[in-house]
């Protein structure tokens, strides 16, 4: 089969085409025959950083997460797919797991789901890591109706979704962006968008919460932005990030009573434990979308197979409006 794989770890142009083995299905996956995948900063990190991290596959390698495709074999133990079914799911590309880059890849059962029937497969490729990502964070943190909530980074990959799905759950929601098409996406995903460049936490939480703070906080730009957050919490109120490398004072955590949740969903690919989960949250996350309450937002540039680079290319840019996705057949 045709794939794109790297030798070595490095910059956008390390990927090369090469005809590989296609896998045969084993117990307790699915083979599938792949339709489309999208690339997410961890894919690439790991191009980028390789052995650096510990959940990286060794080279020669076939990267890539998400992907939506149909079922071509479903091995033994395997119960509730069938051949032909039209799947999504976030299955490979760290570790021991195979891939989306390639025509074919397999899939440990319990990491997908069945598409959500109004996405194609292109905006069903965009879901799966930002998805599961964004639906734990505001599950952990506790999401009921009437809640506040502030998602930073309300444009990007995990935070568009976060919106739309706070706002499933009854939340009022809020989020950051900046000026122009980020705020303008926000605000038609039905959130009130703050512009972080022009308005200061303290000035927000005032217009917004009568200086109460958010209830719940989505982090999906951490780093340095978590004393941001801090700062526009409530008492007692939830922070859930995605990205918590800083060393941080949590004197102010402790005086105010947060929680603070920190969400990194491959942890169930890297250790192979609760995969269910992962393939649990999908159904759900189908059921949302079908419902019309979720839509992906998919950046309008297309890509092949081929242009892997381009594609990574593009994404790092920062220019992408919604997930950057790929075509596989």
């Amino acid at each position: 089969m045709k794939a794109m794989i790297i030798r070595e770890f490095g910059a956008a142009d390390v990927f090369e085409s090469a005809d590989i083995l296609k896998p045969t299905v084993s117990a307790g996956n699915v083979l599938v025959r792949l339709a489309a995948t999208s690339v997410n900063t961890i894919d690439m990190m790991i191009r980028e950083m390789g052995e650096a991290l510990p959940f990286s596959p060794k080279a020669p390698a076939v990267l890539g997460m998400d992907f939506a495709g149909t079922i071509e074999a479903v091995g033994e133990g395997v119960t509730g797919f069938n051949v032909g079914d039209e799947i999504y799911g976030c299955a490979g590309g760290l570790g021991d797991l195979p891939g989306t880059l390639a025509q074919y890849m397999l899939a440990d059962a319990k990491l997908i789901a069945h598409k959500p029937k109004n996405l194609s497969m292109r905006e069903a490729a965009a879901l799966p890591l930002v998805g599961i990502t964004a639906y734990e964070g505001l599950t952990r943190a506790g999401i009921t109706e009437g809640k506040s909530v502030l998602v930073h980074g309300g444009a990007g990959g995990v935070g568009h979704v976060a919106v739309q799905l706070a706002k499933h759950f009854g939340a009022e929601v809020f989020a950051t962006g900046a000026e122009g098409s980020q705020a303008a996406l926000i605000e038609k995903l039905g959130a009130k968008a703050i512009n972080f460049k022009t308005e200061t936490v303290a000035d927000y939480v005032t217009k917004h919460t009568d200086g109460a703070g958010f209830d719940i906080i989505l982090d999906t730009v951490g780093g340095a932005n978590l004393t941001n957050s801090i700062e526009a919490a409530k008492l007692n109120g939830q922070i859930a990030t995605t990205l918590s490398f800083i060393e941080l004072d949590l004197s102010m955590v402790h005086m105010k009573g947060l929680s603070l949740h920190v969400v990194f969903m491959l942890i169930p690919m890297m250790h192979n434990i609760g995969r269910e989960v992962h393939g649990n949250i999908l159904s759900e996350l189908a059921k949302i979308v079908e419902a019309g309450a979720l839509v992906p937002v998919v950046d309008e540039q297309r890509f092949s197979l081929e242009q892997v680079t381009a594609a990574h290319q593009h994404l790092a840019s920062g220019k992408a409006i919604g997930k950057v996705v790929i075509d596989i057949n």
